[in-house]
């Protein structure tokens, strides 16, 4: 049994996790059951790394939300289906999507997107197969149908 003082493995093993990326609380709890800890017992280290404020899950839903956003791959349902994935509560989902708008032209990401995965593409020599590949490429990212047809009519 270890002091209240001193450090457990558990918790020394998150703080070694968290040198080398960020995660979620669920994430983080994930990630220590799977290297045997017990569960109560990466409970106790994630509550430790949120009282000492180096684990939060806003900072990492905004922080990923505004990186995605800024390479444009991915957006809207996608994107919601993404923090999701990676554990961030859907409360916060919601109030994280809510306070930071997407800034800049959707429509200007997506065709930078197309650009760097299809270079030289041009939508109006494009064969049938080819405007479907890319068009379920940025659906799959979260585009909406709708920017999609306007992309290809430029």
């Amino acid at each position: 049994m270890t002091g209240s003082n001193q450090p457990s493995d558990c918790y020394l093993a998150a703080l070694r996790l968290l040198t080398g990326r960020d995660y979620t609380c669920a994430a983080l709890r994930r990630k220590l059951q799977q290297k045997r800890f017990a569960a109560g017992e990466a409970q106790q280290a994630v509550e430790r790394l949120i009282r000492e404020g180096y684990l939060q899950d806003q900072r990492y839903a905004e922080r990923l939300v505004a990186a995605v956003r800024q390479n444009g791959s991915f957006t809207g349902y996608r994107l919601q289906q993404e923090l999701r994935r990676r554990g961030v509560p859907p409360e916060l989902i919601d109030q994280v999507l809510r306070e930071s708008p997407a800034d800049g032209d959707e429509l200007e990401r997506a065709r930078h997107l197309v650009e760097r995965r299809y270079a030289g593409f041009d939508p109006q020599a494009a064969d049938e197969r080819q405007l479907r590949r890319v068009a379920g490429f940025l659906q799959r990212r979260g585009y909406r149908s709708d920017l999609i047809r306007q992309l290809f009519e430029k």
